[in-house]
């Protein structure tokens, strides 16, 4: 698979990061694209959310093996369907955490530690027309990892000023020619900053929207995900957007504009 693997990111937590990863391999597989999840975060939400969290009386391989292991096409181990049904469970599937993904953390400077992803995905991803991969708040070794496997990184963007902050170090982190180099990806190309949680009634939110242009670039700044109540209401009960009905058709909307113009962008 070509250019298709897409690391979102910000070095804050919760700006909705997770949730965005969920909704576009929704909105993306509603389109009829295959899809693949890789959750690079030990709080393993996105996990939770596409029904594939970690049960002890059922241990399962997670990302946190596949890491460790670091051997050519170890990812496929740990593959397995989303948990949610219809055709989701059949173009979506999610190589899900565990909080003892941060054990990874302690293995940075080994030889070789931060392509162990690259190579774990190597020839496992091509049936897939995306791979998504949900980085950590931070730009430690989890989300080096990630960078390190990607074509592209994705901002999102919580209109506030640790939001912005945070996507804008992520976009600069791997702008860096250092960090290009450090982590084995000449390639590696800044996709947009996409605003989320975004409540139009604020002005604080209205005010920071307006700088986005001005920071990122107008052509790299996509239209804004809406703070929803029906999106916590989903993720909460870990469950696609459809599943909530009419309620949810304009999260959903959001979702799908936002899918589609990804799609268009790494596939022109």
């Amino acid at each position: 698979m070509a250019g298709r693997r897409i690391a979102l990111g910000n070095n804050k937590g919760g700006v909705g990061k997770s949730g965005a990863v969920v909704n576009l391999a929704a909105s993306l597989a509603e389109a009829g694209r295959r899809v693949l999840v890789v959750d690079m975060d030990p709080q393993a939400n996105a996990s939770r959310r596409l029904g594939r969290p970690y049960r002890p009386e059922n241990p399962t391989v997670t990302v946190s093996e596949v890491i460790r292991s670091g051997e050519t096409g170890a990812a496929s181990d740990a593959i397995v369907p989303c948990g949610w049904d219809g055709i989701y469970t059949l173009r979506i599937d999610v190589i899900p955490s565990r909080f003892d993904l941060e054990n990874r953390i302690s293995e940075a400077a080994a030889t070789g530690a931060k392509r162990r992803l690259t190579r774990a995905l190597e020839g496992v991803d091509d049936r897939y027309d995306v791979t998504l991969i949900d980085c950590p708040p931070s730009l430690g070794h989890l989300t080096q990892l990630a960078l390190s496997a990607a074509d592209w990184g994705l901002a999102l963007v919580e209109p506030e000023y640790d939001g912005v902050e945070g996507a804008t170090r992520f976009r600069d982190f791997m702008a860096d020619p250092e960090t290009l180099a450090d982590v084995g990806n000449d390639h590696l190309r800044f996709l947009a900053a996409v605003p989320s949680k975004v409540d139009a009634r604020l002005g604080g939110h209205t005010h920071h929207l307006s700088t986005l242009p001005a920071i990122f670039g107008p052509d790299l700044v996509w239209e804004p995900l809406p703070q929803r109540s029906v999106i916590k209401d989903a993720a909460d009960e870990a469950l696609p957007l459809s599943a909530l009905g009419s309620r949810a058709s304009e999260a959903r909307a959001a979702y799908d504009a936002t899918a589609l113009r990804l799609w268009k962008e790494i596939t022109a």
